[in-house]
């Protein structure tokens, strides 16, 4: 099947399913888009009497230092104050959001894209992501003349930098590991991704008892991401068989996903990282709404395992906002995606990596059990996923790969099923099969991805 995007997604022009992306300093990533954004987000959220107030953070790009202050000038023009946290993960601008009182959140981050890419994330007043309806309100402001959202001299909004930040971070984190436990005689290798938890996610592991082995912490403005991550456990890995290590934590640039590995060097993805959880809070009585949300892409494994506890998997689109949209509506206090977004309604509003960790640490300490016997809770369905990247319009509405599509299908009926969607944050095709051969997953894949590329305009 092919995924289709929520309302009102395709009638946007600049947000996609995770904010604002693209090249930096290019259109809509340059100083001048970020201007205007700060002005009619300034405009939109500036109402009422009381003193307006922003958070803006940041990764740690080189073009943050281009952002950040290009957004500060839009926001002061238009009467709001902003306060600076500098590099700190997206569910910290969250949290901060909220405990500081303040009306807007941003976080300026591609999260797991190359240092060349960045992008601007929104929290409303309550830490959640903004809906579309609010994102198209903002983009029709920057569309227009945005002269009447700007204040008069005596009405500026202050610039101030809140030097505590990491620290009510660091905080947060630590209250939401069970009191009583400690990670005391447990080494773990943390990878910052040389990313925005660079210096929290270390000093929350270390104040927790834990032997820490800290890699991607020495950001340099261009290394981010770079062969190491979330997206790129293989340097992980490596390192968790050589320091002997009960469990290796992969963040990506933005810490607001995270992947496992285990001792044994094995990937631990977001589905099992759910599974555990799911598992633990529903036998201490803490999982709400008899159901974790995940996303279309998650495996049917994760399904069959969820179901054998008597629990649902209620299925979104791709993207971390619509997973927690979805908690909201059925109640649910647990919801992920397969690439590392953890939600858990009871620490935060949004997606972190860090604390999804802690929570799988928790069992560890508390079973005394290997991260290889704790963390595999069910066996997955092979699955593989190929990215096609293009340029110009997506290929999907073409005649010949619907026709494709519904043949491979056809083909599959009951034994597994497809999933072919455009990216929300990047021009990439992405190609999904999964079924219980692990040949036919593979025929299918490069069968419907030799139909695409057939109709794609490659970039140069």
């Amino acid at each position: 099947m092919t995924d289709a995007p929520p309302p009102a997604a395709t009638a946007r022009r600049l947000f996609g399913t995770d904010g604002i992306r693209g090249t930096a300093n290019a259109a809509p990533m340059d100083a001048a888009t970020a201007l205007r954004l700060g002005q009619a987000a300034g405009r939109i959220f500036n109402r009422g009497t009381h003193r307006h107030r922003v958070v803006i953070g940041k990764d740690t790009r080189l073009s943050g230092y281009m952002l950040e202050p290009a957004l500060t000038a839009g926001f002061v023009g238009t009467g709001m104050d902003v306060v600076l946290v500098g590099p700190l993960p997206t569910p910290a601008i969250a949290l901060l959001t909220r405990s500081l009182r303040a009306d807007l959140g941003v976080m300026i981050s591609a999260s797991h894209n190359p240092y060349e890419d960045n992008g601007i994330k929104l929290f409303g007043p309550d830490g959640l992501k903004l809906s579309d309806a609010q994102e198209l309100a903002i983009e029709a402001l920057m569309a227009g003349d945005l002269g009447h959202a700007l204040v008069p001299p005596a009405r500026l909004g202050r610039a101030s930098r809140l030097e505590d930040a990491p620290g009510r971070y660091i905080e947060a984190a630590k209250q939401s590991f069970p009191r009583g436990l400690t990670l005391e005689g447990l080494r773990i290798v943390v990878d910052c991704a040389h990313g925005a938890a660079y210096r929290v996610a270390p000093t929350v592991l270390w104040e927790l008892g834990a032997e820490v082995v800290p890699v991607g912490v020495a950001p340099d403005g261009f290394n981010i991401n770079k062969g190491c991550g979330s997206t790129a456990p293989g340097q992980l890995a490596d390192l968790v068989r050589e320091r002997r290590a009960d469990l290796g934590i992969a963040l990506d640039g933005d810490a607001d996903r995270v992947v496992l590995v285990d001792e044994a060097s094995r990937i631990i993805d977001g589905d099992q990282i759910l599974a555990v959880i799911a598992d633990t809070w529903k036998a201490e009585g803490r999982l709400r709404g008899g159901a974790v949300v995940a996303t279309v892409m998650s495996n049917m494994g994760l399904e069959r395992h969820l179901r054998g506890m008597g629990l649902g998997l209620l299925r979104t689109a791709v993207g971390d906002r619509y997973v927690g949209e979805r908690m909201r509506e059925a109640g649910c206090n647990l919801g992920g995606e397969q690439s590392g977004h953890m939600i858990m309604s009871d620490f935060g509003t949004t997606g972190d990596g860090l604390v999804a960790a802690l929570q799988v640490l928790a069992r560890l300490a508390e079973e005394k059990r290997p991260a290889s016997a704790v963390c595999r809770r069910f066996t997955p369905l092979p699955q593989r996923l190929v990215n096609l990247r293009y340029s110009g319009a997506s290929p999907l509405k073409d005649e010949a790969v619907q026709a494709a599509i519904a043949a491979q299908e056809k083909r599959l009926g009951d034994r597994g099923r497809v999933l072919i969607r455009a990216s929300g944050t990047e021009p990439v095709i992405r190609v999904m099969a999964e079924a219980e051969e692990e040949a036919l997953v593979e025929e299918t894949v490069q069968s419907l991805a030799a139909a695409i590329r057939a109709r794609l305009r490659v970039p140069a």
